[in-house]
């Protein structure tokens, strides 16, 4: 493979601080223009996210609090990979945890992204899902909020008031919403009508 102009190199990795959420490396990295440091990198563990839409054209949210932005929120469910699970295993976990609703069906690969190439590493794998039943009540009080089926046609109105929390959340929406479309055109489980 051909060297692309503006490519970075790298001559290895110390880890400096390393635990289960996060790890802060010190890379060994050349620029493009030759000069030559150690490159900071965090590396925060895989996040695997669940996309829940129901018939009424709902996403299951939870609004809740995080205290590293002071801010209250909805976000899609979801959480860290666990050592020896899928992505998509995990998802669905969370999502049963944290809502009390377990997905059904198989499940679509939506997107999977990196929102912070810059210094950070902490991939994220979106799941959708267009249907599941509720189990009961969510068991991980840690992830404590209003559990609630959102209609789609506000995501525009709740990112603008930035009440949507995370990339993972903003992402996801943003990226099936545009998926199926211009406004007003079916989604894929629906025929489009006849002239």
């Amino acid at each position: 493979m051909t060297e692309e102009r503006g490519a970075w190199k790298t001559f290895g990795e110390r880890l400096i601080y390393d635990n289960r959420w996060v790890k802060l490396g010190l890379v060994d990295a050349e620029a493009p223009n030759g000069e030559r440091w150690d490159y900071h990198i965090v590396h925060l563990g895989r996040i695997a996210i669940a996309l829940i839409v129901d018939d009424h054209d709902r996403a299951l949210m939870l609004w809740r609090y995080r205290c590293a932005t002071e801010q209250w929120g909805y976000e899609l469910l979801g959480g860290l990979v666990d050592e020896g699970e899928e992505a998509v295993a995990t998802a669905a976990r969370e999502a049963a945890e944290e809502s009390g609703w377990q997905p059904i069906g198989e499940p679509e690969h939506l997107i999977s992204f990196e929102p912070l190439p810059g210094q950070t590493t902490a991939p994220i794998d979106v799941y959708l899902w267009r249907n599941a039943e509720q189990i009961g009540e969510p068991t991980d009080t840690e992830e404590a909020g209003r559990v609630e089926w959102v209609p789609l046609s506000r995501v525009h109105e709740l990112a603008q008031r930035k009440e949507l929390l995370g990339s993972g959340t903003l992402v996801a929406l943003l990226y099936y919403l545009s998926s199926r479309g211009v406004a007003g055109s079916p989604r894929k489980d629906e025929p489009a009508e006849s002239a």
